[in-house]
C-alpha cells in the first residue's frame, strides 16, 4: 500500500504532456536561431547574385548606348562635311562662269551688177527665214501628230476584296451573284473563293482590277454594302499598284 500511496501522489507522469512541450520548447529555441541565420544568409547571397546580375545587364545597355552615339555622331560628322562642301561650291562655281559674247549675224553681201542700186536688198531676202520657219513648223506639227496617236499610259490597281455575310445561312452564291453585278466603267471583277472565317461562316474573297482615275475602293465597297440582305461588311484585304 505504501507503493501504491507513494504512486498516488506522484504526478509526472500525468503531467508528462507539459515536459514533452517544455522540451520542445527548449529545442526550438536552441535550433531556432541557426535557422534564422541560415535563411538570413541565403537570401543575403540570392540579393548579391540578382544585383551582381543587374550590374552587368546595365553594363551592356550602357555599352550599347555608347556604341549607339558613336554612331549617330559620325553620321552627324559626314552631313556637316557634305553641307560645307554644298554650300562652298557655287561660291567657287561662280567666278568659273563666264559671258560668252553674242556674234551678230553676218551681214550677206550682194554684188552690185548694174547701176541702178535702189531696187537692190543688201541685206539678203527674208525667203530663206521664211523657208526655215515653215520647215520647222511642219516638223513640231508632224511631232504632235504623233505623239497624240501614242496611247496614254492608264494606271490601275488590282483590289482584293473580303465581303463577310451576316451568318452562316446566308446564301454565298447569291451574295457572289450580287457582288459581281456591280459594273462600272473601269471595273473588271476577276477570280473569287470561299474562306472560312469560324462558327460555320465563311467570307468571299474577290479580286478585281480597277483603272484609278475611274473607280476606287470607297465607290466599290458603298455599291457592294447596299446589298444589306446578304452583306454585313466589307473590307480591303490587299491593294496594289498594277
Amino acid at each position: 500500500m505504501s507503493g501504491l500511496q507513494g504512486l498516488a501522489t506522484e504526478n509526472v507522469w500525468f503531467d508528462k504532456h507539459r515536459y514533452d512541450e517544455a522540451e520542445k520548447h527548449f529545442y526550438e529555441g536552441v535550433n531556432g536561431p541557426a535557422t534564422q541565420q541560415q535563411q538570413q544568409s541565403s537570401s543575403s547571397a540570392a540579393g548579391e547574385q540578382e544585383l551582381i546580375s543587374r550590374m552587368k545587364s546595365l553594363e551592356l545597355e550602357n555599352q550599347t548606348l555608347h556604341k549607339v552615339v558613336e554612331e549617330m555622331r559620325s553620321a552627324l560628322q559626314k552631313l556637316e562635311s557634305r553641307v560645307f562642301v554644298l554650300e562652298k561650291a557655287p561660291a567657287a562655281a561662280a567666278p568659273c562662269a563666264q559671258v560668252v559674247p553674242v556674234q551678230a549675224a553676218p551681214v550677206k553681201q550682194v554684188k552690185v551688177e548694174n547701176g541702178d542700186d535702189d531696187d537692190l536688198d543688201l541685206f539678203g531676202s527674208d525667203e530663206e527665214d521664211e523657208e526655215a520657219e515653215r520647215i520647222k513648223q511642219e516638223r513640231l506639227e508632224a511631232y504632235a501628230a504623233k505623239k497624240a496617236k501614242k496611247p496614254a499610259l492608264i494606271a490601275k490597281s488590282s483590289i482584293l476584296l473580303d465581303v463577310k455575310p451576316w451568318d452562316d445561312e446566308t446564301d454565298m452564291a447569291k451574295l457572289e451573284e450580287c457582288v459581281r453585278s456591280v459594273q462600272m466603267d473601269g471595273l473588271l471583277w476577276g477570280a473569287s473563293k470561299l474562306v472560312p472565317v469560324g462558327y460555320g461562316i465563311k467570307k468571299l474573297q474577290i479580286n478585281c482590277v480597277v483603272e484609278d482615275d475611274k473607280v476606287g475602293t470607297d465607290i466599290l465597297e458603298e455599291e457592294i454594302t447596299k446589298f444589306e440582305d446578304f452583306v454585313q461588311s466589307v473590307d480591303v484585304a490587299a491593294f496594289n499598284k498594277i
